[in-house]
């Protein structure tokens, strides 16, 4: 059973009310046995996917995941991508910024981690958080160092809503592939995971008073949320408001996602030429001759 993702495709120009976006949908999948079975299916495919990305080595395959905190970001890109070789992709969590990250373009630290031909990136937050918690909390542009006559013009976000969308059409004329998550969760879910974070003690580690905190916002980062979509949802990297109130539906539809993704690109093995096969020949008669 398959998730219609186009309908959690955000277009081009679309101006985007997160309201209109469920957070919860019908399983695509009728049981536990048979969700485990779909993610097994998935991964497998995966597994073989990226080991024929791997070998093509035309493209590079570039994730992101951003998210409200408990959304299940961790969990996705630890169930969905199990399978994967490590060799053949990369992920990085970007956390509070470094003082020689503040001392360079909000999209330099990110930059530094985009995937080679071949292989698959997988960020978990981005450079997005630049107009998302940033937005929200305007006050980290001036730790940020940003002069003061860009932030009195009122035309940041715009700027970097434009920097982003050229970035990333920068990386699709040169082989990389961009696929945006967005896991949609609700308010009242966020508030029962956090109250689970808190009563297992295998998981007090994960809650934090700041998570909380951040709750105030929850109107500011949904509007700053539409905003971000509705100006860099494209069609060379869309946008995909995934409902994430069911962990279990949300890693089948992006493990969908990425399929689809790889399967898009017309992957093959390259084939050897007739100098190479001639080469394979006579070692393949080197080794029979060396039997004991």
């Amino acid at each position: 059973m398959h998730f219609d993702h186009d309908a959690l495709r955000i277009r081009e120009g679309e101006k985007v009310n997160l309201r209109k976006h469920p957070t919860l949908v019908d399983p695509v999948y009728r049981s536990r046995e048979e969700y485990k079975e779909m993610l097994a299916d998935d991964v497998e495919q995966l597994s073989k996917l990226q080991q024929l990305h791997y070998a093509d080595n035309r493209y590079a395959v570039l994730l992101i995941f951003q998210a409200m905190d408990a959304a299940g970001k961790d969990g996705v890109i630890r169930h969905v991508m199990s399978g994967v070789n490590p060799q053949g992709c990369q992920v990085y969590s970007f956390k509070h910024p470094s003082a020689e990250e503040l001392d360079h373009d909000f999209l330099w630290r990110s930059n530094r981690c985009l995937p080679e031909r071949g292989r698959i990136g997988i960020f978990n937050r981005s450079y997005y958080e630049e107009v998302l918690i940033v937005r929200v909390h305007p006050e980290i542009l001036v730790v940020q160092g940003i002069p003061d006559e860009l932030i009195n013009e009122g035309k940041v976000w715009e700027h970097r809503y434009q920097s982003i969308v050229d970035m990333e059409n920068h990386l699709y004329r040169n082989g990389t592939r961009i696929v945006k998550f967005f896991l949609h969760l609700s308010k009242e879910e966020q508030r029962k995971r956090f109250l689970g974070r808190i009563d297992s003690p295998a998981k007090n580690w994960k809650f934090s008073v700041n998570d909380i905190e951040e709750r105030k916002y929850w109107k500011k980062y949904m509007q700053a949320y539409e905003a971000c979509f509705s100006a860099t949802s494209s069609k060379n990297a869309p946008w995909y408001v995934v409902p994430a109130d069911d962990k279990q539906n949300a890693r089948l539809i992006v493990s969908q996602i990425i399929v689809q993704t790889l399967k898009g690109l017309g992957l093959s093995y390259p084939e050897a030429s007739p100098q190479r096969l001639k080469e394979l020949s006579e070692i393949r008669k080197r080794l029979l001759e060396d039997e004991d």
